[in-house]
């Protein structure tokens, strides 16, 4: 199927930054008195109390930060609200806006499935509770197809912050749901990446091995420059300073094909550039290179972004022309790991 005339693929949307703001303090307050799931109840309760007007919760997460380990901080406070039973609920909304909004024809959701889960299960309940949560998600998109047509998959996240044997459990919950989950990633603090980089490595190859795609989180900032990982991925989750920093590794990147999945606004948020005109040697070197960029949001609904959005912006700053804006597009399209058609 060829790319969709002025239609969109978001390739690096991550579900804990999807759902605005004000639809998750909505669901809290319809949850509040909930007396059948005591459990969702309880968090929304809790939740209600830390911000009790929406002012504050919507400040709380959109705020600017000066780092990407106090970015990530915004996804604990989301995630979990977004259990198993709230899954239908936010994905219908998801897809509503992706629709309405930024006229998606294309949608990868990464998730962290651990991270949705109450605490203290085994590691064998933890494991089927995941495998319920790919299948709820996969069954509300299919639900609202018919209202809101967009080609719909899922990326599990691996996280370094976690245990060998949870990373494990995520990724043969991958194995295990193929028609649901298309790729593995490995996201969280570079911190945490950084001491467990041999272990992540041999999961992502695992993945590999096995038939699933690859992308993950790399060169996004200063920190998070690890060439090793460079060799697992099929597309790099980010992945500026590449060109930015190790203008070197830009030759192997284009003998592998690999897109690089670039979230501007992101980097305003997390401190990592100050102005627009930093992200231009990005895609300079990029395209002279032959290397294809996917413009992404990463998290549209905490940035107050939509994918048209991130367009126009790079626009409207000269980082981009209206050829290669059409040229970004299209390479998503390509690099979309379940676009029909698509060679896999």
């Amino acid at each position: 199927m060829a790319p969709a005339e002025q239609k969109y693929a978001e390739l690096h949307l991550h579900l804990g930054g999807a759902v605005l703001p004000r639809i998750l303090y909505t669901y809290l307050q319809r949850k509040k008195g909930d007396r059948i799931d005591q459990h969702g109840s309880t968090i929304a309760s809790q939740m209600l109390r830390r911000f009790p007007t929406y002012e504050r919760f919507e400040k709380r997460l959109t705020k600017a930060s000066t780092t990407l380990d106090q970015y990530l901080e915004a996804h604990k406070i989301v995630e979990p609200l977004q259990s198993h039973e709230a899954l239908p609920y936010f994905i219908n909304r998801l897809l509503r806006g992706c629709t309405i909004f930024e006229n998606l024809a294309y949608l990868e959701l990464r998730y962290n499935p651990y991270y949705r889960l109450p605490k203290g299960l085994t590691l064998h309940d933890a494991r089927d509770q995941m495998e319920d949560i790919v299948s709820t998600i996969a069954i509300a998109a299919e639900a609202c197809a018919a209202d809101y047509p967009i080609v719909f998959t899922q990326i599990l996240c691996l996280d370094g912050r976690l245990s060998r044997e949870v990373n494990e459990a995520i990724l043969e919950t991958a194995f295990a749901m193929p028609n649901e989950v298309c790729a593995v990633d490995v996201a969280g603090p570079y911190s945490a990446y950084a001491e467990r980089e041999k272990e992540l490595l041999h999961l992502l190859g695992r993945a590999r091995a096995g038939g699933l795609k690859v992308t993950g989180h790399a060169f996004e900032n200063q920190e998070g420059c690890f060439p090793k990982i460079l060799d697992y991925l099929d597309r790099i989750g980010h992945g500026i300073q590449i060109p930015l920093r190790s203008p070197k590794l830009l030759t192997k990147v284009a003998q592998r094909g690999q897109c690089l999945e670039v979230c501007p606004t992101s980097y305003f948020r997390t401190g990592t550039i100050k102005s627009y005109a930093e992200l231009a040697p990005v895609f300079n070197h990029c395209f002279d290179m032959g290397i294809d960029i996917a413009v992404c949001t990463d998290n549209s609904a905490l940035h107050g972004v939509r994918l048209p959005l991130e367009f126009e912006r790079l626009l409207t700053h000269g980082i981009i022309d209206f050829k290669k804006m059409e040229a970004c597009r299209a390479a998503a399209f390509r690099h979309a790991f379940r676009w029909p058609g698509n060679s896999q």
